[in-house]
């Protein structure tokens, strides 16, 4: 379907009265309920909601990729384009809702017409083929050019997606790839074929704060020199106030609220809408509730002190592996921990915050430094060289609650299980105590006992995160690691997990080590924050003045990436990235 140009303001896609049901044995569920939208050439719509409000179900119902036993019961997808023989301002369309998924018709549209950008590029890329085989792909189908033609053009895409050496990058595999590069070789997949409608599916949800700005520079200006209609799906306030024109909120398979972006901002109509809002402002000052609680309950005395801790990976490069590399993942850190304090270690990938924490809990060995505990009993301890058994205590009193709370729960172990075994291996061994100690955890994270003997499928990401937490304070700890904990979760559940982290921390007297890419938040929760790049801590502090007032130009390149929460305040900040080495 050849595009031409539409009347000014002319939508290029009218979806109507949409709806696409899921049949199961509970009977017939729609995921996409009565929905209608309009997309228009030049124009951002920010289609916003939490998991299961049926955004991805839609986006996927455009292109007839809705997987079975999903299907489009009824509404239209209307695909405008220009009649090419016409003077006037007449359009044809095409209603995509009627073609078969699999029709030739819609493959042509898929690519050519509409391009897509998935939401993890690393499972949306075949990790068997070239970068510049993937995208050359959709060249050779929809415009048969030659092989020579087709690498010029997807070299000249890759270059126009800031790609560093495109002429290199063309025969590079995904893994080669970082995150962020693998996100803009998803985007030039997209749009090597000039499509003029653009879907982007939680593009930067698993970006750094850092690459997701660039990623949405780079959309804002393809948007604009190809007069392209984007279709961004996003739980992240921040991110609509940066991009969007228009708004539509959706709540369980429903458009709850649409409008221009300034009107849902200034004035939201829906209850829902006005919670979103109020989560994404508050992430970015000091949480008041922390704020408080240090007025009646100061921080303690130091329990956990790191004196220039170095952690090195070794590896094998060359012909035959016979050139070994070091990789200095940590370097020289030094920081201490008080009782009843939250740290944040911020950084972008690759930074070595992770790295930093499994050294804490000596899940790595330490090449270089010191890292002294003091236990419940005062005893303060070495404990960087210390071997498994004796560090069996120390382990009792550091937990983790990791970033995807659906991949570390067992999906064969019911809640009960899951939880027991943590306080078994501790040595609680009644099945009784057991049971009793699970529902006081269980009540503590805010789940009811009916959650017992289900298993995690049976839960929300957020209620998930919750077993997470009930698991990591069941042996009674002094110190969690939270790695990631909030950043896989919508804003509004994140606030939800954040503030049940600040009650723990009240009511169990917990020290907090959260681990995040994004500064907003660490200012939201952490007392102090240690900044990392390349696994060195360029920067520390307590929290609100490395925020406002940050000493290092890498700390400032953070704040800048930040997403903004008004469209009042879009073009307002400078940004700048940190080149160095």
């Amino acid at each position: 379907m050849t595009q031409q140009n539409l009347p000014a303001d002319h939508p290029i896609l009218e979806i109507k009265n949409l709806v696409t049901v899921f049949e199961t044995r509970h009977g017939i569920f729609n995921a996409v309920d009565d929905v209608s939208l309009n997309l228009v050439p030049g124009e951002t719509l920010c289609l916003v909601g939490e998991s299961g409000s049926g955004k991805s179900v839609l986006s996927r119902s455009i292109l007839q990729l809705v997987d079975r036993p999903g299907r489009i019961a009824s509404g239209e997808i209307l695909l405008h384009e220009a009649h090419p023989s016409s003077k006037t301002e007449q359009t044809r369309s095409l209603d995509l809702a009627k073609l078969e998924a699999r029709s030739g018709v819609i493959r042509n549209i898929r690519g050519r017409d509409i391009g897509m950008i998935f939401q993890e590029p690393m499972s949306s890329l075949s990790p068997v083929h070239t970068i510049g085989s993937q995208i050359t792909e959709s060249l050779v189908l929809h415009e048969g050019l030659n092989k020579k033609a087709a690498r010029d053009r997807v070299i000249e895409m890759l270059r126009r997606v800031e790609i560093p050496n495109p002429e290199k990058a063309i025969d590079q595999y995904p893994f080669e790839f970082s995150g962020g590069m693998r996100q803009r070789a998803m985007i030039a997949m997209a749009l090597i074929c000039n499509p003029k409608i653009l879907i982007a599916d939680e593009p930067t949800t698993a970006l750094d704060v850092t690459i997701q700005a660039e990623i949405l520079d780079l959309l804002n200006d393809l948007k604009k020199q190809n007069d392209m209609a984007i279709l961004f799906i996003t739980h992240d306030m921040g991110v609509v106030a940066e991009i969007a024109d228009h708004v539509a909120v959706m709540r369980h398979g429903k458009v709850i609220e649409n409008g221009n972006v300034q009107d849902v901002f200034d004035r939201p109509k829906h209850d829902y809408t006005k919670a979103l809002l109020k989560s994404a402002r508050d992430s970015q000052i000091p949480s008041p509730d922390r704020l408080a609680q240090r007025q009646v309950q100061p921080i303690g005395a130091p329990i956990l002190e790191a004196s220039n801790l170095r952690k090195e990976f070794y590896g094998k490069t060359g012909l035959l592996g016979m050139t070994q590399t070091t990789l200095v993942a940590v370097n020289d850190a030094s920081f201490t921990l008080h009782e009843g304090e939250t740290l944040g270690v911020v950084g972008e990938s690759g930074s070595g915050k992770t790295t930093l924490a499994r050294c804490i809990q000596r899940v790595h060995s330490i090449e270089a430094g010191q890292l002294h505990y003091t236990n419940r009993g005062g005893d303060r301890a070495e404990i960087s060289q210390l071997n498994d058994a004796q560090l069996q205590p120390t382990w009792r009193d550091m937990r983790t609650v990791f970033q995807d709370p659906f991949a570390s729960l067992n999906p064969r172990m019911s809640v009960s299980q899951i939880i027991g075994e943590s306080l078994l291996l501790n040595g609680m061994t009644s099945p009784v105590d057991r049971r009793k100690r699970i529902l006081e955890l269980l009540d503590l994270v805010g789940l009811p006992s009916s959650a017992l003997e289900r298993y995690p499928h049976a839960f929300s990401g957020g209620q998930r995160q919750r077993i997470s937490i009930a698991r990591a304070i069941a042996p009674n700890p002094r110190i969690i690691i939270a790695d990631e904990a909030t950043s896989a979760l919508d804003v509004s559940i994140r606030t939800q997990i954040m503030d049940l982290l600040q009650e723990l921390q009240k009511e169990l007297r917990l020290s907090y080590v959260f681990i995040s890419h994004d500064l907003g938040l660490v200012r939201y929760f952490c007392d102090r924050v240690l900044v990392m790049f390349k696994g060195d801590i360029v920067e520390s502090g307590d929290s609100e003045t490395v925020c406002t007032q940050p000493t290092h130009d890498y700390t400032r390149a953070l704040l800048s990436a930040v997403p903004i929460t008004h469209p009042d305040q879009r073009g307002s900040r400078q940004r700048f990235r940190y080149e160095n080495g």
